[in-house]
């Protein structure tokens, strides 16, 4: 599957049906020596004013991710299995 397949699709939390952002939005985090994707790294935009504070990130397990559609990809993760970066 190409990245750009997925480029416009929406992730949508199982768990708690939440909207955490656009693929296209997000970054991927790739094991160097096999090519294989460990997480997703979805920006984490609180608000309106978001953009005055640090820039923080969701890495999402790629194992979180159950089902790629045709509009969205599904994952399904607890509030404590997010984890939360700052940059």
């Amino acid at each position: 599957m190409l990245f750009s397949t997925i480029g416009g699709k929406e992730i949508v939390n199982l768990c708690d049906g939440s909207r955490l952002g656009v693929i296209a939005e997000s970054d991927l985090l790739i094991d160097e020596r096999t090519g294989r994707i460990i997480s997703l790294l979805i920006p984490d935009k609180k608000g309106i004013f978001s953009f005055f504070s640090n820039e923080s990130s969701l890495e999402i397990p790629w194992e979180s991710v159950k089902k790629i559609g045709n509009d969205m990809i599904i994952i399904e993760v607890e509030d404590d299995n997010k984890r939360r970066h700052s940059f």
